[in-house]
């Protein structure tokens, strides 16, 4: 059985063009030269533009990435605010003027005018993600635990702004998809998903899909099994099954649908340093687990640096075959 292969290459491509991570993600002809590279290598669907995905509604708002030395993926170690009510002073970002973002769409544009067939696909981050950003997950811990409403809230003030994000990359020709990969189970339990998350992700959700035009693939790693439902009632169009959770459980849970589909993603640790005959064997076992069903997408996660080429190139072969 054949089974279309999408791996999610993000600082992986920086590696293809023998540069760290760092050094890609601020500059915008690395960025468009990596992914370039990416593309022509692997001819993976869709390309989402970006090497630290998560950073960039942060950054704009104005945290500081940092640069994490050798072949780390950048990140933000300092928030901005300290506490909910500090963080009701945050002002609107431009997504034209603030941090990398026009950057990053500059790179979309031009990779999609050279591979006119390919999906390009400008990363946008939930609510939660951004939020752990700005103040902290000890902070926003705590927020949901003694003032619910006030995190609640919080979250929703975040909603507009990607909205505005979304519609500039729209304006330019562009798709997106959406993460929120820090809202899934351990780190928010099932429970704080449905009441604090869930009205600030389907809000999202909702109105980026009317930016767009069809529904926007909702990316969230982690133990998602326990809110897979939630997730499904944003109305997304897409998701996926991480290698986190328990994927028998969740592909269960899943059932018969047709309307949505499933990324079911391979053991990373396989990916990177398998053999043939495991990275064979790992294969077999997402295809069982798709019995047969329409829809259904052999994924990596976030493929690591270190990842050896000939690893993908060896799943997209068996994949085809």
């Amino acid at each position: 059985m054949k089974i279309a292969f999408s791996p999610s290459v993000y600082e992986h491509a920086s590696a293809l063009i023998h540069k760290t991570p760092w050094e890609v993600s601020r500059d915008m002809k690395l960025l468009y030269k990596a992914h370039r590279k990416a593309y022509k290598l692997y001819h993976h669907s869709p390309i989402v533009v970006g090497i630290d995905i998560y950073n960039l509604e942060a950054e704009a708002y104005g945290c500081i990435v940092q640069n994490p030395g050798g072949n780390g993926i950048p990140a933000i170690t300092k928030n901005i605010f300290k506490s909910l009510d500090e963080a009701k002073s945050l002002k609107p970002f431009d997504p034209q003027k603030d941090g990398r973002i026009s950057m990053i769409i500059e790179s979309g544009v031009r990779l999609k005018k050279e591979f006119p067939d390919a999906h390009v696909r400008i990363p946008i981050s939930g609510p939660f993600s951004i939020a752990i950003s700005l103040i902290g997950y000890t902070s926003l811990s705590l927020g949901i635990g003694l003032l619910p409403h006030q995190s609640r809230d919080f979250l929703m003030s975040l909603v507009q702004g990607q909205v505005r994000f979304c519609q500039a990359v729209v304006d330019t020709g562009l798709d997106v998809a959406f993460f929120e990969s820090a809202a899934a189970p351990p780190l928010l339990s099932p429970m704080n998903f449905k009441k604090i998350e869930l009205p600030a992700l389907k809000e999202t959700m909702e109105r980026v899909g009317e930016v767009v035009g069809h529904p926007v693939p909702c990316i969230i790693g982690g133990d998602t099994e326990p809110i897979l439902d939630d997730i499904l009632s944003t109305g997304t169009g897409f998701v996926i099954c991480p290698a986190e959770t328990n994927q028998e459980k969740f592909m269960k849970k899943f059932g018969d649908r047709s309307e949505v589909k499933v990324r079911i993603n391979m053991n990373p640790s396989i990916v990177v340093n398998g053999s043939k005959d495991e990275i064979i064997a790992e294969i077999d076992r997402i295809i069982k687990l798709a019995k047969g069903r329409p829809n259904i997408l052999l994924g990596t996660g976030a493929v690591p640096y270190e990842t050896p080429p000939e690893n993908i190139l060896l799943i997209k072969e068996y994949a085809d075959s």
